[in-house]
């Protein structure tokens, strides 16, 4: 992982004003597990005319223990523990695999658990991380540090109000994008969701 060779390099760059700001916001987001949130998400993919569209929860279940469960349109959970996934689809025999082998997890894990662990050191070695703030709303940018998992995804943007994540949007570098809205704003997935609309709910730009 190059995260090693640039050790000297991180150690500078928290050691900035914009860093130690980042961090402080960063602990503010902790919550206690498990942390349980509704989630509706529209993948767009280029291949595809129209986005794909599912929605669940989310939950952190402490630790590196991640829940995904899609309810709609279809029931399917995907749980990460000790690096592995388990997938369990509806009418099906669950299968398990290396969370190496599933970079989109990967880098849900990491962003999704050091978000509600409220910790900047674990989200600094995984991402670049920078924060936009406006009086209520604020923007995380997280750019993956490990060249092999940017390969596969570009940037997450989460943005927010106060201490409550509303999107995680997240670039793969093929072009396609998922964009999941959280909590409260889950009930408000477009029926036709674009980029334009999504954008405006989560307060940003397309």
């Amino acid at each position: 992982m190059l995260i090693l060779a640039l050790i000297p390099l991180l150690s500078y760059a928290r050691s900035t004003p914009e860093a130690s700001d980042a961090n402080a916001f960063i602990a503010t987001l902790k919550r206690p597990p498990p942390a349980r949130t509704p989630f509706a998400e529209a993948r767009f993919m280029r291949v595809l005319d129209k986005p794909l569209v599912v929605s669940g929860e989310l939950a952190w279940l402490g630790g590196d223990r991640l829940e995904r469960r899609v309810d709609a349109p279809n029931r399917e959970t995907a749980t990460i523990a000790d690096g592995e996934v388990t997938q369990q689809r509806e009418g099906k025999k669950p299968r398990s695999f290396s969370l190496q082998r599933a970079p989109q997890l990967k880098v849900l894990l990491d962003s999704f658990v050091a978000l509600l662990g409220g910790d900047p050191s674990r989200l600094g070695d995984a991402f670049d991380v920078k924060l936009a703030r406006g009086d209520v709303h604020w923007t995380l940018t997280l750019t993956p540090r490990d060249a092999r998992i940017a390969k596969q995804i570009s940037a997450i943007r989460i943005d927010g109000a106060g201490t409550e994540p509303g999107c995680m949007r997240m670039e793969e570098a093929d072009g396609d994008v998922a964009i999941d809205l959280l909590g409260d704003l889950a009930t408000k997935m477009p029926a036709t969701p674009t980029r334009e609309n999504l954008a405006a709910l989560c307060g940003g730009a397309p």
